[in-house]
Formats: structure tokens, C-alpha cells, sequence
């Protein structure tokens, strides 16, 4: 059964860049089969890994709303077929699934639970998910991820950053499905001193820090590949001896 690593924190702390980097660090270390996990419906996480999104969940989901004559057996067939053919994505050394945009206004109730559904049906298939949630904790609090094996709560190097850190999980605590591990990441940041207060309130232990990296910041910039970052990139890095911790 794959083990599952999931990130979570507020918008703009670095949660896709993370994920990003730990599946660089699986894929070079030949650690097993990834599966990497776009939960947001604003997806970027193809683009960090440079990879063509042609089909999402949400496409499919779509497209069954559609067959209007379809019976509930149809459609979950449909599903379990398309899914595996057009919207698991391919690449060396991972995969990808991507959730996907609605394309109409309304609930993601249907999505999620599309998405609960390929992560049970492909348990088996790979050693590793790494999930990356939307802002909060909407997939986790729906139970659309369960039996979270390592959750990472990314913060930026800021008081609130790291105050909404300690909220997340605080709310995962409290809600129905395991936790294996959970650890704070804190980025953009050299140096946690001033902040050694705030990540103690947390109740988290403080796993790494990811320092500003104009490597980085040049490869988001300019839309290239963060798998394609070099070895001696700072955030790499970094995310390497997070990895390091994690994966022992």
C-alpha cells in the first residue's frame, strides 16, 4: 500500500514547490513507484513538474453529468476506465493525477469523491503519494485523503504563516482519519529564531526550512521545470535533507 505524504498550509506558502521537490528527491533516489496528487482545483502542480495537462478528473466528471441516459453502474464504469486511460498522466520515474477545474459553478462534492475513489483504486499500484492539497484542509476534512501516513504543514516565514500552521493542524487533530507523522516546513526564510515561539505554539516539530533561492525564483518566473532545478539549487537542497528525515 503506498504511503502517503501529504502537504497542506494557507495559500502562497510554497505547498506545490515542496511536493515538487519531493518528488525530484523520490524519483533520483529510486525510492518506488510515485504517484504525485493534484488536489486543488486551481492545479499548477503539472506546470512545476513541467508536464502537458490534456485531461483532469473534473474533465470526466464532466462528461458523465452529461450522459443523461446513463444508469449509476454506466457512469461509475465510465469513470473507473477514462480515469486510467486519460487522466493518469504518465512520465518517468511518476505519475500524475490531476483533479481538475469544474467547468460550471456549484459543489466539488462529485470531484472529491471521484479523486477518494482513484486514490483507493490505485493504492496498491505505487509505494508513494505525494498529495497536494488546496489551501486548508477541504480534501482532508471531507475524508477525501485518509490515513495520512507524513503530513507536512508548509508556512512561509512569517508570524501568521506559521500561527494558520498551527490552526491546520490543530483541525486535523480533530477529525476522523490517522495521522502518522505531521511536521512543519517553513520557507523563504535563513534563520527561525525570531519565530522559535510561534513554531513552539504550533505543537509541530519544525522538520526544515527551505531558504529564499533565486534559482528558484527564476525557474517559477520564467514557467521552467522544478524537477529540472541543479543539485546544488539551496531549496533543493533543502528538500533533500527533509527527505532525508522522512524517508529512512
Amino acid at each position: 500500500m503506498a504511503k502517503h505524504i501529504a502537504l497542506a498550509g494557507k495559500g502562497g506558502t510554497g505547498k506545490t514547490t515542496v511536493a515538487s521537490l519531493i518528488i525530484k528527491n523520490l524519483v533520483a533516489g529510486n525510492k518506488g513507484r510515485v504517484l504525485a496528487v493534484d488536489a486543488d482545483p486551481n492545479a499548477t502542480l503539472h506546470e512545476a513538474l513541467g508536464m502537458e495537462l490534456t485531461c483532469t478528473l473534473s474533465d470526466i466528471v464532466e462528461t458523465v453529468k452529461e450522459q443523461k441516459s446513463a444508469d449509476d453502474s454506466d457512469r461509475e464504469g465510465y469513470i473507473k476506465t477514462k480515469f486510467t486511460e486519460e487522466a493518469l498522466i504518465r512520465s518517468d520515474g511518476y505519475d500524475l493525477l490531476v483533479m481538475g477545474p469544474s467547468r460550471q459553478a456549484g459543489c466539488y462534492c462529485f470531484p472529491n469523491a471521484v479523486l477518494k475513489n482513484c486514490i483507493i483504486q490505485l493504492e496498491n499500484d505505487y509505494d508513494y503519494m505525494v498529495i497536494d492539497n488546496e489551501a486548508g484542509l477541504e480534501h482532508i476534512s471531507r475524508g477525501t485523503i485518509q490515513d495520512v501516513d507524513t503530513m507536512l504543514v508548509i508556512s512561509d516565514g512569517s508570524v501568521k504563516g506559521v500561527r494558520a500552521a498551527g490552526r491546520i493542524y490543530e483541525l486535523a487533530k480533530s477529525l476522523a482519519f490517522d495521522i502518522g507523522e505531521a511536521y512543519l516546513i517553513i520557507t523563504k526564510i535563513n534563520d527561525t529564531a525570531l519565530l522559535q515561539k510561534e513554531i513552539e505554539a504550533t505543537g509541530l516539530e519544525l522538520l526544515g526550512i527551505i531558504p529564499y533561492d533565486t534559482q528558484l525564483t527564476e525557474y517559477d518566473l520564467y514557467g521552467k521545470p522544478l524537477l529540472d532545478l541543479p543539485e546544488d539549487s539551496p531549496a533543493v537542497k533543502a528538500v533533500r535533507e527533509i527527505c532525508d528525515k522522512i524517508f529512512v
